[in-house]
């Protein structure tokens, strides 16, 4: 068999960084782990070839050699698989579909001859040995999760490295907390099922191998699930292997009491971790009880994100509006609490419903649904009837998000943090060969940028006060370029267009099997 993988292309969003690649010769964030790892588990013999369009092209020759056609992607990516989708028949290809968009909404494609569905760990080699026999189903899933323990190593040599900013690792799966909208635990189960710290290094020592030296981004929707594994198993061995073949910068997502364990925030500094996405959500507490965010509420927020810096790992905040507990005093309140709290990178969105969630149950039962969500809950859309007016939350959104990421504000929030971050390491200033990076930033933020001003005032003011961290300044003052793109290029002409998206006939036809109870399959017994 020859098997090509092919990974659709993404939409420019908030954490694509588009306009922020340039400056380092990079085409995409990271590669596509799941069908990396999808890759691992098939026959050894069998021929593979991954294409990530976000990366390069799908050429007909591509399509002519393979005898099946692997599709995997996000709900962000609907649109764009329905098109390789489309492509694929018409070249007479098998379309195998798995991942989390089809996992979600498997209904809404009739052109897929089958579906992986839940993790391909367990799902694909019933597959592969129905295959075998000539009798292959079109749809395989199950009510178990994966042991992580005997997932293979992705393999990193079917993608060129060098079109990367990120490689991304996994280290565990599920989420101990069951956050109203969040679908991770009907995805993945409530309780964290791990790899090794054998495991990692070994992947680590197979990046490695393959020339990688850049940042890693351990993918875990909390990598501190389980802390004791991770204090104890992960940590331990991430040091170690940082010894013989770092510095490597590492980040991760992780929940905010993190703030409570000084020790464990030093050894994660330890081991490489600099960066940290928190959902945050919002500082009003009845809308953090109405979603069920228990473990921030009743916290300093503002003081847990200052622990957080002074120990080295920079917050990358999640923020959410659209609760029913929202008010119009809810918009002042994010932006003031976005600026005092330093976190530069705040991604503020507008709540979605995603299937499988008690949201989407609960939205469901009360005919609040609008249609399917875009994935993307920082594109200026929303599938739910709000509670606050439409206009009111229209308008209230684009506010946030022209005050926050307006020149003087986002750089003020960048001495904020830089104030408050202490790295346990010194940042180099450049490695050899970033010369042009550092040129191009230099051209394109301070000499023709349209925020030139705060930039220099950001530059002198860090090279006085802060000078070894002059690397992070930079990096920042490129992302803001970015955030303030998509604003203006995607997010606010959405704002402007719609507030909601209304599902389509082949979407409202869908709905109630692939939203309310195909995904439902299992996951209920499991929260």
């Amino acid at each position: 068999m020859n098997i090509l993988l092919i990974y659709p292309e993404c939409p420019q969003t908030f954490w694509s960084y588009t306009h922020a690649l340039w400056f380092i010769d990079k085409k995409a964030v990271a590669p596509p782990l799941g069908l990396l790892t999808v890759a691992a588990l098939l026959p050894v013999q069998w021929g593979k070839r991954l294409v990530d369009l976000n990366v390069t092209t799908l050429t007909n020759r591509d399509l002519s050699w393979a005898d099946y056609v692997f599709i995997s992607g996000m709900s962000i990516q609907r649109e764009a698989a329905r098109r390789l989708i489309a492509r694929c028949k018409a070249a007479g290809k098998k379309v195998v579909g798995g991942g989390p968009l089809f996992t979600a909404e498997y209904a809404m494609f009739q052109g897929v001859d089958h579906f992986i569905l839940n993790e391909a760990e367990l799902t694909l080699p019933p597959f592969l040995a129905d295959l075998e026999r000539g009798c292959p189903q079109r749809l395989y899933r199950t009510r178990e999760f994966a042991d992580l323990s005997v997932s293979p190593t992705p393999r990193w040599e079917l993608v060129d490295l060098k079109q990367y900013a990120y490689m991304g690792i996994q280290y565990s799966r599920g989420c101990p907390y069951d956050c109203d909208f969040c679908n991770v635990t009907a995805l993945l189960g409530r309780r964290p099922r791990l790899k090794s710290g054998k495991q990692i290094t070994a992947e680590l020592e197979a990046l490695h191998q393959a020339g990688w030296r850049e940042p890693l981004f351990f993918v875990d929707d909390n990598l501190i699930g389980d802390r004791p594994a991770v204090r104890h198993d992960l940590l331990p061995a991430l040091i170690a292997w940082q010894k013989s073949h770092g510095p490597v910068s590492l980040m991760t997502q992780v929940s905010i009491n993190l703030a409570d364990d000084p020790q464990l925030m030093q050894i994660m500094a330890k081991a490489g971790f600099d960066a940290v996405f928190v959902g945050i959500e919002t500082p009003d507490a009845d809308s953090l009880a109405e979603c069920r965010k228990n473990h921030n509420q009743h916290r300093d927020l503002v003081g847990d994100i200052a622990r957080l810096h002074r120990a080295g790992l920079e917050v990358q905040g999640g923020f959410i509006l659209g609760f029913d507990h929202d008010t119009p005093a809810s918009f002042q309140r994010m932006i003031d609490f976005i600026q005092h709290s330093g976190v530069v990178t705040a991604m503020v969105g507008l709540l979605q419903s995603a299937p499988g969630t008690r949201l989407h149950q609960r939205l469901g039962n009360e005919g609040r649904l609008l249609g399917l969500s875009t994935g993307d809950n920082a594109d200026g859309t929303t599938n739910i009837a709000v509670r606050m007016g439409v206009e009111e939350l229209r308008q209230g959104y684009a506010g946030v998000l022209k005050q926050i990421y307006s020149p003087r504000l986002y750089y003020q929030r960048i001495r904020t943090f830089l104030r408050a971050y202490r790295p346990p390491t010194t940042w180099g200033m450049f490695r050899s060969g970033r010369l042009r990076p550092l040129l191009r930033v230099v051209y394109r933020m301070g000499i023709v940028g349209g925020a030139r001003a705060e930039f220099w005032k950001l530059m002198v003011w860090t090279i006085l006060r802060h000078p070894l961290l002059i690397v992070p300044a930079l990096r920042k003052a490129v992302c803001g370029l970015h955030y303030r793109k998509v604003l203006e290029n995607r997010v606010l002409p959405n704002i402007a267009a719609q507030l909601v998206t209304p599902p389509t006939e082949l979407e409202a036809a869908a709905l109630p099997e692939s939203a309310l109870r195909g995904l439902a399959l299992g996951f209920a017994d499991q929260r």
